[in-house]
């Protein structure tokens, strides 16, 4: 499979996206308001034409669109006082500090990225809309989050059916200015790199249990949120990190998980009234299938991002690989330790991708 070896690289496949970030499916809130539709396709454009290493234009967001976020905002800070880890809590306070987070303004992809860079050496790419799980995964390995601009519908402001700048800026970015997160990312990204499709899957899952909906262990013993799905949604932050009697815990046994979930109590909702939360294990995590539009039955916790990272690190090491690859901050290029051509998936070929 082609993956890109230098930043500039990621150009090429930021704008490969699965839908253009105007493409509504029928139930989305937005569907009908042609207003928000173009307003959409607008942002959807300023992606479109922004290059790697060019600054990051200026957004200007309508009041409309930061009573929405001031909505967002208002309804979490209580919820990560509670339930964030502490990392998290940490680089939001560096986040209100150094990149005007607050609830009045939606703070600029272009000044948070700078900050990022000085901070752990990560930044942010606009992109239009959804991009493939490889292309998403390939960014990470150059310690670059490909990051939406859009925001949620204002007629269901705590409800977005695919990731928006209040998922992306109050889930994703403050744990990006944790170094130890960052590196766990970046190890996701580097194994995507030239991976087959099963292991790119495989990838995939471990991303979606830990960076999106991944628990840790807090100084307090308690479950902490670090993954940006629970980080910005009041209800499913709640659901996962809620002390009960006898949460459905995983004994650490991976020969009986599938029991763990066969007896999984289910709500009138069909909402699970609680989750089973299993140790982290990116093994296991990565055959873990996931929904998408409910809440997550299955939760992995990690003993603190150091073990989360360590654990990963170990698992893309034991993957078949065709090669090994490095990042060179220096440089901003991929070094692999053997010669390989990229050939399947070229951008802009008429190749499979």
């Amino acid at each position: 499979h082609w993956f890109p070896r230098h930043i500039s690289e990621l150009d090429l496949i930021a704008n490969r996206t699965l839908d253009a970030g105007t493409d509504l499916e029928a139930d989305h809130p937005g569907f009908r308001d042609v207003e928000y539709r173009q307003r959409r396709a607008r942002l959807a454009e300023l992606a479109l034409n922004h290059r790697m290493h060019h600054a990051i234009p200026k957004t200007e967001y309508t009041t409309e669109e930061v009573k929405t976020w001031g909505l967002v905002w208002d309804t979490m800070e209580n919820l990560w006082e509670k339930y964030a880890c502490k990392e998290y809590m940490k680089s939001m306070n560096l986040m209100k500090k150094h990149c005007n987070y607050h609830r009045n303004a939606i703070p600029q992809l272009s000044s948070i990225s700078s900050f990022l860079q000085i901070q752990t050496n990560f930044r942010l790419r606009p992109v239009a809309g959804l991009i493939s799980s490889r292309d998403f995964l390939n960014g990470l390995a150059f310690r670059t989050f490909f990051c939406t601009q859009y925001i949620r519908h204002p007629s269901k402001p705590l409800y977005t059916p695919e990731p928006d700048i209040c998922h992306e800026l109050l889930g994703h970015v403050p744990m990006f200015a944790d170094r130890d997160f960052c590196d766990f990312s970046q190890e996701i990204g580097l194994a995507s790199l030239g991976a087959s499709d099963e292991d790119v899957l495989k990838l995939a899952r471990c991303y979606w249990h830990s960076v999106e909906f991944g628990l840790c262990r807090g100084e307090d013993g308690k479950n902490k949120a670090y993954g940006a799905g629970l980080l910005s949604s009041f209800g499913e932050l709640e659901y996962a990190c809620k002390e009960r009697d006898g949460v459905g815990d995983d004994d650490g046994n991976d020969n009986d998980d599938d029991d763990d979930e066969k007896f999984v109590e289910v709500g009138e909702d069909s909402v699970p009234t609680r989750p089973v939360i299993k140790p982290w294990n990116p093994a296991v995590a990565a055959m873990q299938d996931f929904p998408i539009t409910t809440y997550q039955p299955v939760y992995f916790l990690a003993e603190s991002l150091q073990d989360a990272k360590l654990k990963m690190r170990k698992y893309c090491e034991d993957l078949p690989r065709a090669f090994f690859a490095s990042y060179n901050a220096q440089t901003d290029t991929v070094h692999i330790d053997r010669p390989v051509r990229r050939t399947v998936g070229v951008p802009g070929s008429d190749e499979p991708k």
